[in-house]
């Protein structure tokens, strides 16, 4: 059952002046301006959803500046074979098919370093910097003067300098320390997006925008192997300099012409700054009717309502967020739901090195196929409850996910295809997760909840490249775990309440009595 926005103050608790001119919620303001996506908001939409593209370079680029290179034996002796182990053998009796500074591994002579923590621990410092910078970074977008915008730009400046820096790295430990760093930074890109372009639009287009801005994602996961193969003779410094100068140009260029949060602004008491965006933002029909900016905005409003949010001082909103039972219980049931997604969505995509097939065609087919998996979301999203999607692409893909580490690298047709099959799901239980996380809380602590759970996710990632480097030798250490971790933990998502058309509230005491109203259970 829907229910309508509740006024900022309820009725009877004002005096007769006050009641004299009618009283709107700040979500009623944003349904009745904003209710098209008129072009002033898509423009806003795509240019926000451009730092997706910077977003997914930097995270993936390991797969091809961290990978274990082909070699090919030098010596007509007996003792060297495609099947011999390089450790084994004389380095006189074999050599790299490519240039040997072209991966990490070939350049600082990793491959026989053993331990398989040792080759996939810049990835894992990469993720575990993301959960990091994600617990410390999160609530500054709800709390701090920094606001969403300034916040999505800062860290995406900030990444994409790390990267740029990693060139200077000459070894494995100083290598590993910026990847940390830049995943630091990294963190509350994704969340700062979705929480952006979701709180820009009215509910009607909060789903589909925030798609909008996965797509992006995925053009920058294909865009990688293009990049990556042209560069395939050269240093794999190179590969970060075609990355990360091309970010802090965008990031510069971009950064005048988008706009801050309505909502954000307005709960923190910019009410000028909120009204001034949401004239640019409304479409004109909508400027123009009688539920106009004009008739129906803070001009009208008692002074009473307009301070009925107060500002929040640093962490204060997450306070409030643990000392509610019932929002604490959502919290970590999500975070575990999305721990399992993190571990096969991010597992896969790294680990497509570990497949009998080309690795620039792997990763390209798993970014090309983002793109249905987004269109498919974008479907879902209307016409059917998130918590039904998720739990059925999360089933779909442990099954996919284990089933190709059982048949092994005899069948490789087969083995990418249940590959492309099991991330199609993931991508899809993951899209649906991200819309679904936005929904779950309201505005006061939404980007705090939010890189919660992404930071999960991350969590999740950051044991994958520990796995990848196992499933080296063992594939069910990587692809036979991603299946079981997923299919386990979507399980999840059935203690959670349905959202699919709710509205977004402002404050946990709005959502609580929503909660007691029977909207969110």
């Amino acid at each position: 059952m829907e229910h309508s926005a509740t006024p900022l103050i309820p009725d009877h608790q004002l005096s007769l002046d006050d009641q004299i001119s009618p009283v709107v919620s700040l979500d009623e303001m944003i349904e009745q301006n904003l209710a098209n996506l008129g072009l002033p908001q898509f423009i806003q939409v795509i240019l926000i959803s451009l730092l997706l593209i910077l977003e997914s370079q930097q995270t993936f680029i390991s797969v091809y500046t961290d990978e274990e290179p082909t070699w090919h034996c030098i010596s007509n002796t007996t003792t060297c074979s495609s099947s011999s182990d390089i450790c084994t053998l004389s380095k006189s009796a074999w050599a790299w098919d490519r240039p040997s500074d072209s991966t990490i591994i070939s350049d600082w002579s990793l491959e026989c370093a053993g331990s398989s923590i040792l080759s996939g621990l810049p990835s894992s410092c990469f993720f575990i910097g993301c959960l990091l910078g994600g617990l410390a970074l999160s609530t500054l977008g709800d709390s701090s003067s920094l606001g969403r915008k300034k916040l999505l730009f800062l860290s995406c400046f900030a990444m994409s300098i790390t990267a740029l820096a990693t060139i200077f790295a000459n070894n494995i430990w100083i290598y590993s320390t910026l990847r940390f760093v830049a995943g630091f930074f990294r963190a509350p890109i994704m969340t700062s997006v979705i929480v952006l372009l979701s709180e820009m639009v009215s509910k009607r287009w909060r789903g589909q925008v925030v798609i909008i801005g996965f797509t992006f994602f995925s053009f920058g996961l294909v865009s990688l192997p293009a990049v990556a193969y042209i560069n395939r003779g050269s240093s794999w410094k190179m590969l970060y300099v075609w990355t990360s100068i091309p970010s802090i140009v965008c990031c510069i260029i971009i950064y005048p012409f988008v706009s801050e949060s309505p909502r954000w602004l307005f709960i923190h008491g910019h009410e000028a700054e909120a009204m001034a965006v949401l004239k640019r933002l409304a479409s004109p029909p909508n400027y123009q009717s009688d539920h106009g900016l004009e008739s129906c905005c803070l001009s009208n409003m008692p002074p009473k309502a307009k301070n009925v949010v107060p500002k929040l001082d640093l962490y204060s909103s997450l306070k409030d967020l643990f000392n509610r039972k019932w929002a604490l219980r959502r919290l970590l049931t999500i975070m575990a739901l999305a721990f399992g997604i993190g571990v096969v969505y991010f597992g896969l995509l790294l680990g497509v090195g570990n497949l009998s097939f080309n690795i620039y065609l792997s990763l390209a087919f798993n970014g090309l196929l983002d793109i249905p998996a987004y269109l498919l979301t974008f479907i879902l999203i209307e016409r059917w409850s998130r918590k039904s999607s998720i739990l059925t692409f999360c089933i779909l893909s442990g099954t996919g996910s284990a089933i190709c580490a059982a048949i092994g690298d005899e069948q490789e047709v087969l083995q990418i295809g249940l590959e492309l099959a099991s991330f199609f799901s993931a991508c899809v239980a993951f899209n649906v997760l991200l819309v679904f996380g936005t929904e779950l809380f309201p505005t006061c602590v939404r980007n705090s909840t939010t890189s919660l759970v992404r930071q999960a996710i991350n969590l999740g990632a950051a044991f994958s490249p520990v796995l990848i480097s196992a499933g080296r030798q063992n594939e069910f250490l990587s692809f036979g775990v991603f299946g079981l971790v997923v299919f386990c933990f979507g399980f999840f998502v059935v203690f959670l309440p349905e959202t699919r058309g709710v509205t977004l509230c402002d404050t946990l005491d709005e959502q609580e009595y929503f909660k007691t109203g029977g909207e969110l259970r």
